[in-house]
């Protein structure tokens, strides 16, 4: 397997793999980037694809698991570049929806993409996608750090996908790694939270649904996976943490 994915469920028939591809034009800004995939029976679902400089890469390394016109739903947790600029590339190559906040549909042109009848627009509180007695559903996320912006949860691999919610400046690893330090990890992570997450209140409202749901992983879109002890020692930080707003003096 290439060094750049590792598969993270696997039962035979629904599969959760995480890619880290990086613009290696860019690999100096020691922000790595990391893709995901699910495949249920044979159908894809591809989460936050990233920016038109690792399209040809990603593409590749996807078609390893399933067939490029498998692709059912590509989902897009925000609209930043490093999410969601490579749509028009993947509009091209698949037939698939693309699912977003409601908020974002009508920025998407400004990436080139002008087939607004292939959104599914998600609501503000989100939404549920069933696979027999599995689903996956969107957590609202919002004003972390975008005011329209989802989580994902794949009730089949008990995985989180949580986006910028965990992310840690880090130089790209060279292969798959989860937080072993919890304490020695919290210093990669809290410049990138203080500054990009809208408040502890809204922090408590995410952790307050999050703690709901039957986490094995939390996979977040920079940096590493939380699993084990390090998902509840994740969400007790991120629910005390003071960050955007409540820093308001130091800013105006």
């Amino acid at each position: 397997m290439n060094e750049k994915e590792k598969i993270l469920y696997d039962d035979g028939t629904h599969k959760f793999v995480m890619f880290n591809f990086d613009d290696e034009a860019h690999e100096d800004s020691f922000l790595s980037v990391n893709q995901y995939l699910i495949v249920q029976n044979g159908a894809g679902v591809l989460i936050d694809p990233g920016s038109e400089a690792i399209f040809d890469e990603l593409s590749e390394a996807v078609s390893r698991h399933v067939d490029i016109a498998d692709i059912k739903f590509i989902f897009l947790s925000h609209q930043d570049p490093d999410v969601s600029s490579s749509i028009t590339q993947w509009s091209i190559t698949t037939q698939a929806k693309f699912i977003m906040s409601g908020l974002w549909v009508r920025f998407m042109s400004h990436y080139g993409f002008m087939e607004l009848s292939r959104i599914m627009s998600l609501p503000d509180r989100g939404a549920k996608i069933n696979f027999g007695k599995d689903y996956l559903r969107f957590l609202p996320a919002h004003f972390l750090h975008s005011p329209g912006n989802f989580s994902l949860y794949d009730s089949r691999s008990k995985i989180l996908f949580s986006g910028d919610i965990g992310a840690a400046i880090i130089a790209s690893p060279d292969d798959y790694k989860h937080v072993e330090d919890f304490e020695e990890h919290k210093q990669a992570m809290l410049g990138f939270h203080k500054r990009y997450m809208g408040s502890n209140r809204v922090c408590r409202a995410w952790v307050g649904s999050v703690r709901k749901l039957d986490i094995d992983k939390i996979a977040p879109q920079h940096g590493f996976i939380f699993e084990g002890e390090n998902v509840p020692l994740f969400l007790n930080w991120f629910e005390e943490l003071k960050c955007g707003s409540d820093f308001l003096e130091e800013l105006y």
